[in-house]
């Protein structure tokens, strides 16, 4: 296994929210479209979430020295928030945010995307928003538009197993029902319809004419003498 870089993580069984994989997303008017999920790690993972600290602690180290020209502010912004809390901006988190560190992986590039076996996925309805899998993530300092901070860049997602869809997401058995056996279509009755098809007998019948029969008539000549015969005589 490749030695992993100090700001490096990769994630015990985690649930994806807010997932953008294959296409990329701005989640706000005039960002920039990024490839990008949203991940719930349980409080219960407390291995995961000492490597998710010890590389933002990585990550600061490097700021110092490469980014924050030696100076970090006192209330560094850091990406990981308690799901129990509230966001940024005062509003709750969801319910699915309850009992998990909550925070967003995006990159420009697009992530492998494979199953538990590390074989690609590539039907995209496989993955959606309540999934679990694992991800493969790297913290790194900023300096943009006068602000520094912490981010979080996604590099590849795993998906270990399906779970409830989030965001309203529904199956096509949730809305249509459970599968029904289709009847196969019963073949026509060819002979029924081939009668119905012929016409039917006329009622009127014609007769066939009679000829009459054939009367032998009496030589007009006589045989022996060839003189001709007088009626009567």
């Amino acid at each position: 296994m490749a030695e992993l870089k100090p700001t490096k993580v990769v994630t015990d069984k985690v649930r994806l929210s807010y997932v953008h994989l294959f296409t990329p997303y701005a989640h706000q008017q005039g960002q920039e479209p990024k490839y990008s999920c949203t991940v719930l790690v349980p409080k219960t993972d407390t291995v995961t979430k000492a490597k998710i600290d010890a590389a933002i602690e990585a990550a600061k180290q490097e700021g110092l020295t490469k980014t924050w020209n030696g100076a970090a502010p006192p209330n560094l912004p850091i990406p990981v928030y308690d799901g129990d809390g509230t966001r940024p901006n005062g509003e709750p988190f969801g319910p699915e945010c309850k009992g998990h560190w909550v925070f967003t992986a995006g990159s420009k590039q697009p992530p492998q995307v494979v199953d538990a076996g590390v074989n690609p996925i590539l039907d995209q309805s496989e993955i959606y928003s309540g999934i679990y899998g694992r991800v493969s993530v790297n913290f790194f300092p900023y300096f943009a538009a006068g602000r520094k901070g912490i981010g979080c860049g996604l590099n590849n997602v795993q998906k270990l197993a399906d779970g409830e869809p989030l965001g309203g997401r529904t199956t096509a058995a949730d809305d249509f029902g459970a599968p029904q056996q289709v009847m196969a279509p019963q073949a026509p009755a060819y002979g029924a319809a081939q009668q119905a098809m012929q016409p039917a007998a006329p009622a009127y019948q014609p007769q066939p004419v009679q000829q009459p029969a054939y009367q032998p008539q009496a030589p007009a000549f006589d045989p022996i003498t060839g003189m001709p015969l007088t009626p009567g005589v």
